[in-house]
């Protein structure tokens, strides 16, 4: 047996490096009817439309495979009554939590042995940056499940040293997959739960081609010391483990990611100076309009507006250019004319509403 062939993981440039021909006997499996592939890309409200009777025919004419015996359907057993609220998450091993080598690496987090055919290889271990705080968290929030692809000499070692806190009810192996046109795919079917409460989290598309509404798809990590993938997504999935059914979130973006991505990029964009000053110039402007007579609320919403508009233009000079257009000199004869026009602007606006007229508008020409 070929020492790589016990780990089933991506290369660099993303090609499948998981198929032995000799082991196809070991894993083999029937291939699942074509109905359950096909019917995985369609809309979720068809899913859940599908019922079956007792002659084994589905409401729309289709004909579904005979159950399995009870003791060969699911591959996981019956929920811990202290999971029975939670959802269940599906976790790959490599390139997903951790990354492999038999190559030494000098700073593996672990090294373990596996014995192939009498010889006992060492398998440097990897651990991707923020998966013990990716870990413990979802432990707390879904019944996990370690499922990959790899053999379970190889991933049961490793499993024991990454699972602190004993957050895996159950570890699934390679032969726990079906094996379908070359590759390991691992069937949520299989598994015992509601497939509406199940996520699946893997780096490899082929692995939850049955399911893909259920898939929260994560970048193949390698060694980027960089990376922060892990930390970014438990917001998502925080999110997921309230909803009732895992398809309100999953089935409506191709790629959850772009969803978290979409808010952080906004709340990025709300701590910019910019940002900030037009947000607290509108809360003053709304205070001074709601304590202002009825008869000037609209010349002081006007106002709100222009001083708004001169300020979103006036942040996006940078003071640096500012010091290079203007001498010293003419920068301090500046500043005090404005704060003279200010002050007079000020008082004319005091003077008039004591008269009872309308304030005028504030002149914010940049006079030198």
């Amino acid at each position: 047996m070929d020492a790589t062939s016990i780990i089933t993981q991506v290369s660099r440039d993303d090609e499948q490096l998981n198929v032995c021909p000799n082991e196809k006997d070991d894993v083999e499996r029937l291939k699942p009817p074509k109905r359950g592939f096909f019917s995985s890309f369609l809309c979720c409200w068809r899913r859940n439309r599908t019922k079956t009777n007792q002659n084994g025919t589905s409401i729309d004419g289709s004909t579904t495979p005979p159950p399995l015996p009870d003791q060969q359907r699911y591959l996981l057993p019956q929920v811990r009554h202290s999971d029975m609220h939670k959802k269940c998450m599906v976790i790959d091993l490599d390139e997903t939590l951790v990354h492999s080598s038999f190559k030494p690496i000098p700073n593996a987090d672990f090294i373990v042995p596996v014995e192939i055919d009498g010889t006992i290889h060492q398998v440097y271990v990897l651990k991707r940056p923020y998966v013990d705080e990716f870990l413990r968290k979802m432990g707390e929030l879904y019944e996990c499940v370690l499922f990959t692809a790899s053999l379970a000499k190889y991933a049961d070692p490793v499993a024991d040293l990454l699972d602190k806190w004993d957050v895996f009810r159950a570890r699934l192996f390679r032969e726990s997959c079906v094996y379908y046109r070359g590759n390991y795919i691992k069937d949520l079917n299989r598994l015992g739960r509601d497939l509406q409460k199940i996520v699946i989290v893997d780096n490899s598309p082929a692995s939850y081609i049955f399911h893909p509404d259920n898939a929260v798809p994560v970048k193949s990590w390698f060694d980027d010391t960089s990376d922060s993938e892990l930390l970014e997504l438990i917001p998502l999935f925080e999110k997921l483990s309230k909803v009732d059914s895992v398809y309100s979130v999953l089935c409506n973006s191709n790629n959850p990611l772009n969803s978290v991505a979409k808010i952080n990029n906004t709340n990025q964009q709300m701590s910019t100076p910019q940002a900030q000053m037009q947000q607290s110039l509108q809360q003053q402007q709304q205070m001074q309009i709601q304590t202002t007579h009825p008869q000037n609320q609209q010349q002081a919403v006007q106002q709100t507006i222009t001083a708004t508009t001169v300020i979103t233009q006036a942040t996006t000079i940078s003071v640096p250019t500012l010091l290079t257009t203007q001498h010293p000199h003419q920068l301090q004869q500046h500043q005090q004319q404005q704060q003279h026009q200010l002050q007079t602007n000020q008082q004319q606006q005091h003077q008039q509403q004591l008269e009872g007229s309308p304030p005028n508008p504030p002149d914010l020409s940049n006079k030198t």
